[in-house]
């Protein structure tokens, strides 16, 4: 059913066809009756599959990436496709429009995607309030294993790099209540100099600011690291030492990457395609190797979100097998269909 339907949103632009697909999703779940049968479908639950993991229980470890429901829209419909933690964003200050279209590229011989999207959202304040919206949603209903909800935050594009910490200041302390848990992201290639977040030194102020306002409040909320694909051994070894230093509960490996190595998508498309983050499949063996560089070194053993090239239950084990606690999904879920939840958890439990 879904290859058929697959099939029919390629012929659309990519990031039309994302709108669209999440449109009839929506449209479908607001129909009780169908939502039920859409949860009965794609929804699949087993007491094995549960975890505990930064002070929070999440139903099973299969998650949805940062950059598929940047603005809180869709959690309704994501919880209803089984995943068990969704991490919305990336969210920064100001709203703020994003690269020029398209941003948003497919490479079906590869099962990649490129995006140049460049933190498109609608800002803290109105993502803040859609997250409000959802939680008195979620009040009205009782249920046992709740979705859990991440923030990935970010900088907006016309900040200075010299004053990033602040933006990252604000969307932490506007969404503290709103998310159970946060993702610093400075890793995506699609923001220029963002990726020089990076370095050891600009990063420590970053985290260290806001490890300072999580310890003022009341309870803190567990803070992540999401790291680039493209790092050195060196850098790594940077980033193991600091996430100790400043008391990170965890790190996102990986986001995307720049390199178009080993692509069976002739050259020709490539370039015309142009700059932005590779995604999929030809990502699966580089964060595998960071994932494994990351858990031999991690003599701290800070838990890892493992992302980059998960499309079935053997990738899925894969992650988990060389260290990760939970996984993430995005072009995957593109590829795959709204069944990959299901499948990859069915895969898990039959191990």
């Amino acid at each position: 059913m879904y290859s058929l339907l697959r099939q029919i949103l390629f012929l659309l632009p990519a990031e039309k066809a994302h709108y669209v697909s999440m449109s009839l999703l929506q449209s479908s779940c607001a129909i009780p009756f169908i939502k039920k049968i859409i949860e009965k479908q794609f929804c699949y639950q087993n007491p094995l599959l549960e975890k505990q993991l930064f002070g929070l229980h999440f139903k099973n470890p299969v998650g949805l990436g940062a950059g598929f429901d940047k603005n809180a829209l869709y959690l309704n419909e994501l919880e209803s496709l089984g995943f068990g933690f969704v991490e919305i964003g990336t969210v920064t200050p100001k709203a703020q429009i994003g690269n020029p279209t398209p941003r948003l590229f497919r490479l079906p011989k590869d099962k990649a995607l490129v995006n140049r999207m460049g933190f498109n959202n609608n800002g803290v304040v109105a993502i803040k309030q859609q997250l409000a919206n959802w939680q008195n949603q979620q009040l009205k209903t009782t249920k046992n294993n709740r979705l859990i909800v991440g923030g990935n935050i970010g900088k907006n594009k016309t900040t200075d790099n010299a004053d990033a910490f602040k933006d990252y200041n604000i969307c932490f302390d506007q969404l503290f209540t709103e998310v159970d848990y946060f993702v610093v992201n400075v890793s995506s290639p699609n923001t220029p100099g963002l990726r020089e977040l990076q370095d050891k030194e600009v990063l420590r102020k970053i985290l260290l600011e806001l490890q300072h306002i999580n310890a003022a409040k009341t309870t803190s909320k567990p803070l992540l690291l999401k790291i680039a694909p493209d790092l050195t051994n060196t850098q790594l070894d940077d980033i193991i030492s600091l996430a100790k230093e400043v008391k990170l509960d965890g790190l996102v490996v990986a986001n995307t990457t720049i390199s178009r190595e080993n692509l069976v998508t002739n050259k020709q498309t490539i370039d015309q395609i142009g700059i932005g983050g590779l995604s999929g499949l030809p990502l699966q063996n580089k964060s595998n190797n960071v994932l494994q560089y990351i858990q031999k070194n991690n003599t701290n053993n800070i838990p890892i979100i493992a992302s980059g090239g998960i499309f079935n239950g053997n990738d899925a084990k894969n992650k988990l097998n060389n260290g990760a606690s939970l996984i993430q999904v995005w072009t995957g879920f593109v590829y795959e269909g709204p069944a990959i939840v299901k499948n990859i958890c069915k895969a898990l439990i039959a191990n």
